[in-house]
């Protein structure tokens, strides 16, 4: 079935700011310039005030609802009023798991490459499986569980990638193996969030965007207050300005003012991820969740083509075995090989699935009875 304008429209949305999500955060990363009091030039790195960017983005998912709300107001559209009273609180708990897992993310992406961080991403599958097997009572079926094992594969792959890269003064060898670990231990928060997430919009039918709008509020009031307080914890070397605070807003404005070019990462990154929320879940419902998960593997292929153009890293064989790898796990555990088999099953036996279509037909005429 061949895909409409707008349907071309929604799946190039998503895999185009989906990439700028990722190569905007990394290209901010890679400026050098001053601070504050006339500090030493050194990395932009701010994880913490990236990450409240991130959830301002999600936020404006709460206006993008919000519009369509009043867009279909005249028409009759289940999908955008709950079947049952909404209290935002409840997605006060997914909304602390995503705010803590997003920083964890935006730190480790300082230390390792932009490739690497996504499709070490995959390991989310892992993670989400076994917990949905202990908090939401599901079954795997074997392929799932399989997917699962190609999965942990993969990591290992991609890891061992890193490992035997060449590395920079920028990327030392310590720095990407922290930064990895850092990534799979994100994945275990982030699967709790969507563990959370899918029992609360299942059972009050929560429209998508209005849940990540909410989430997004929640992150971004709650990581803007936290910011005060890092400002004034000690982080040693574990920190990237020159206070040696867990985050200093402060030095990173003065660097935003003295390199514009980072305001403009930034605003990549804000706008990126809601364009690419609502264009996610625009594509799970106008074409399928096999098709945003095509999509989302896609986008890690061209972060990775992308990352290799601009010379961020460096190119190593062992990372296409990993993340083909990985594709493999997911389309796995997401059940894309059963219409592929279903597939060529019709196509090895025409005949059989033809004369068994002439048999369960019940528009045909028996012979008994034309008799």
């Amino acid at each position: 079935m061949a895909w409409t304008k707008y349907q071309l429209f929604l799946a190039g949305l998503m895999l185009v700011t989906g990439s700028i999500n990722t190569l905007s955060a990394k290209w901010a990363d890679n400026f050098v310039a001053q601070g504050c009091g006339g500090s030493q030039e050194h990395s932009f790195q701010h994880p913490f005030l990236q990450a409240v960017g991130m959830f301002l983005g999600e936020f404006s998912c709460l206006a993008a609802f919000y519009l369509l709300r009043c867009r279909t107001a005249r028409y009759s559209d289940a999908s955008m009023d709950p079947q049952q009273p909404f209290n935002p609180l409840l997605f006060l708990a997914p909304a602390l798991c995503d705010m803590t897992g997003t920083s964890i993310m935006y730190v480790a992406l300082n230390m390792t490459s932009a490739s690497s961080f996504q499709m070490l991403r995959g390991a989310v599958i892992i993670f989400t499986g076994l917990f949905s097997v202990a908090f939401l009572g599901r079954r795997l079926v074997p392929s799932q569980w399989l997917g699962i094992l190609a999965t942990i594969a993969g990591l290992v792959v991609v890891g061992l990638a890193d490992l035997l890269s060449k590395h920079d003064d920028q990327h030392k060898l310590s720095e990407v193996i922290t930064g990895d670990l850092l990534i799979i231990m994100a994945q275990i928060i982030v699967s709790i969030q969507m563990v959370l997430e899918e029992k609360f919009v299942y059972k009050h039918n929560v429209h998508p965007l209005r849940a990540v709008g909410t989430e997004g509020l929640f992150g971004f009031v709650i990581l803007s207050l936290l910011l005060v307080p890092m400002y004034y914890i000690p982080a040693g070397s574990f920190s990237g300005n020159p206070r040696g605070a867990l985050e200093d807003a402060l030095d990173a404005f003065c660097q935003v003012g003295r390199q514009p070019l980072i305001a403009l990462a930034l605003l990549g990154n804000i706008s990126s991820i809601a364009f690419f929320n609502f264009a996610g879940i625009s594509v799970t419902k106008e074409m399928s969740a096999t098709t945003r998960m095509v999509l989302d593997s896609l986008r890690t292929v061209v972060i990775w083509a992308l990352s290799l153009a601009l010379g961020w890293e460096a190119f190593h064989p062992l990372q296409i075995l990993g993340f083909l790898i990985l594709l493999m796990g997911t389309a796995l555990y997401n059940g894309l090989h059963r219409p592929l088999l279903a597939r060529l099953a019709r196509s090895r036996y025409p005949a059989e699935e033809g004369e068994r279509e002439r048999l369960l037909d019940p528009s045909q005429t028996l012979i008994n009875d034309a008799s």
